[in-house]
């Protein structure tokens, strides 16, 4: 058995720390002393200091952080599933990304924003020990490395903030004669408002906009910058168990194709459907962009597949043939040209693209500095100032597809308004095409998504032509998205009641009297008021029959033959979501133990 001293305090109004000392005789050890505004922790041949601003530290051991949104994971972490935190020893560094070097200079110091920058952006641990290691520092490290190691960057521990568990998980590694020391920092002001949008989080997933406000107040009153903001929101969001499912599956997809060194047309559609579902999820992009630069997604893609990047090379490198006194103005069928090119792009998560935009980019700031003609920079402001009202048209079609709940306003439409005819100068038929015909086209859209996408455009061309105003259009958008709901929780409530209470539904009688169960339900949980419409009550009747009938009848039989025709084929005629189907066969899939693989050979070649 061992004992433990923790000391806990506030080092300034955002900083505050827990050190704690654990031994076999910690009680009668002293390990702390304080001058002026320095508190200091020590062992023989340790010292850990935590200063007004900063740490600073000389001996041996490291800091150690669960990962998140923004700190640099090697691909070899990125690979092990129970890799879960990041472990820093002091000295040590990674010889051509693969080896770890040791040397024996470990001395060095740290201000709080740049811990909570690099680091965990709500608390962050750092070690040092006696006995258990040996040697001089370079061999101590290397020993703590071998011992520890492991142990601190898979324990769950670190994440829960269970630091009792965390040492006695430790210390149960080290020798009887050991001593550990371990200091825990913690950002309050970030925790502040993690907590928060936790709470938020779990609460409503799709936060409402009075809600979200007094979020953005409180980062504001904090005075927490805009990256931290995004960083722990979207540890949140990642953490969800939903989320993190998606995630983790496109992550593992990824890396398997990294090994093998290739991604055939399966993986590829599995690739396109889990982005889909991410902003049905409202997964942050920056998680799913992150993976595909460390995992060198686009360097997979079969180059037979990319001559659109190409066509953008050729398009973008004429503007650069001034010299030869050619026309280099960017023409409507080379603006056509690069944003079909980017359309493509995007549905094929590839990168690539932007980076020969980036390129581009430089290569003109260096020609005009070096006094090339100014209508150079012209001509490439002219592409990018489309390139960004594709990419917010785009977000905000796609949003309303395949999203609920979505924050859906004046600015949008005025927004949209101006980009329709930005779009169809170039090109009457461009708008349809880049926009709406892709997202019409995709098996994934709902029939929610597609009610508001198809109002969306004809209301813009109403619009336009006199016949409708925005306040008009947003009326008829208010109804869809409360129609929406109305139907989620319908259906929620419904199956609920047909599981516990009902084993019958098909008479009319049967089905009035579940009416009216459901009503009076969500009336006395003040989630709705008024009579439920009778024709969207049998509208969900009818689809949790429809749902009965794949599962028990039709799903076996599936799965069986491998007979994905039949699969599509009651995809393309029942009317229910795509998404919703294949959440219920993930969910039989894993009740019944059955290998996901198999799954994903079903629905090879339908999956996007």
């Amino acid at each position: 058995m061992h004992q433990e001293i923790r000391l806990h305090g506030h080092l300034n109004d955002t900083v505050e720390y827990f050190a704690m000392a654990a031994a076999r005789d910690a009680y009668s050890r002293y390990f702390f002393e304080t001058s002026e505004n320095t508190l200091r922790f020590f062992s023989p041949g340790n010292e850990f200091l935590l200063e007004a601003d900063r740490i600073s530290h000389r001996g041996n051991g490291g800091s150690f952080c669960e990962y998140m949104f923004g700190v640099d994971q090697p691909l070899s972490d990125l690979a092990k599933p129970d890799a879960r935190n990041r472990l820093v020893l002091y000295g040590a560094f990674y010889q051509d990304n693969s080896h770890l070097e040791f040397t024996p200079k470990t001395e060095d110091s740290q201000t709080y924003d740049r811990i909570f920058f690099d680091g965990n952006a709500i608390h962050n641990y750092f070690f040092f020990l006696t006995g258990s290691v040996s040697g001089d520092l370079r061999e101590q490290q290397e020993a703590l490395a071998r011992l520890l190691g492991k142990a601190l960057k898979q324990s769950p521990h670190v994440g829960l903030g269970d630091d009792a568990e965390l040492l006695d998980e430790i210390y149960n590694l080290l020798g009887h004669r050991s001593s550990f020391y371990l200091v825990k920092l913690v950002n309050k002001k970030h925790k502040q408002y993690h907590d928060l949008f936790h709470e938020l989080y779990s609460t409503y997933k799709a936060i409402p906009d009075e809600e979200f406000q007094a979020l953005q107040e409180l980062a504001v009153k904090l005075d927490i910058d805009k990256y931290q903001q995004e960083r722990i929101r979207i540890d949140v969001m990642y953490k969800h168990p939903d989320n993190q499912r998606i995630v983790d599956e496109y992550k593992n997809i990824l890396i398997e194709c990294n090994r093998k060194g290739t991604i055939n047309q399966l993986e590829n559609a599995r690739l396109t459907r889990l982005k889909i579902l991410s902003v049905r999820n409202k997964i942050p992009s920056a998680l799913f962009y992150t993976l595909d630069e460390l995992l060198k997604h686009d360097k997979l893609v079969d180059l037979d597949e990319q001559d659109y990047l190409a066509e953008t090379r050729q398009v973008l490198e004429g503007i650069f043939f001034t010299d030869a006194q050619i026309d280099t103005s960017i023409n409507s069928e080379d603006m056509m040209l690069l944003l079909h090119a980017k359309r493509q792009a995007s549905e094929n998560r590839d990168h690539t693209f932007e980076h020969i935009l980036l390129e581009t980019g430089k290569a003109c700031d260096e020609k005009i500095h070096e006094g090339a003609d100014i209508s150079l920079l012209e001509n490439f402001s002219y592409i990018v100032t489309f390139f960004d009202r594709y990419d917010n048209t785009s977000a905000v079609i796609n949003e309303l597809a395949f999203m609920e709940n979505v924050r859906f306003g004046e600015d949008h439409v005025r927004s949209l308004l101006g980009s329709k005819k930005a779009f169809c100068d170039l090109e009457a038929s461009l708008w349809k095409a880049l926009f709406f015909a892709p997202a019409f086209g995709n098996k994934y859209l709902g029939q929610f998504g597609r009610k508001k996408i198809t109002c969306l455009e004809k209301g813009l061309i109403a619009i336009e032509e006199g016949r409708l105003t925005v306040a008009g259009l947003l009326g008829q958008m208010k109804i869809l998205a409360r129609e929406e709901r109305l139907y989620g929780l319908l259906l929620l409530h419904v199956k609920e009641r047909i599981r516990n209470f009902y084993s019958r539904y098909n008479t009319r009688a049967e089905q009035e009297a579940l009416l009216t169960e459901v009503t009076e339900e969500l009336r006395n949980k003040k989630v709705f008021e008024g009579d439920l419409p009778a024709a969207m009550f049998r509208n969900v009747v009818v689809n949790i029959k429809k749902e009965a009938v794949y599962l028990h009848n039709l799903l076996p039989s599936i799965i069986a033959d491998r007979d994905a025709a039949l699969r599509e084929d009651f995809l393309d005629n029942s009317g229910l979501d795509r998404f919703y189907v294949e959440e219920l066969e993930r969910e039989y899939f894993e009740l019944n133990n059955l290998d996901m693989e198999d799954l994903y050979l079903i629905r090879k070649g339908y999956a996007g």
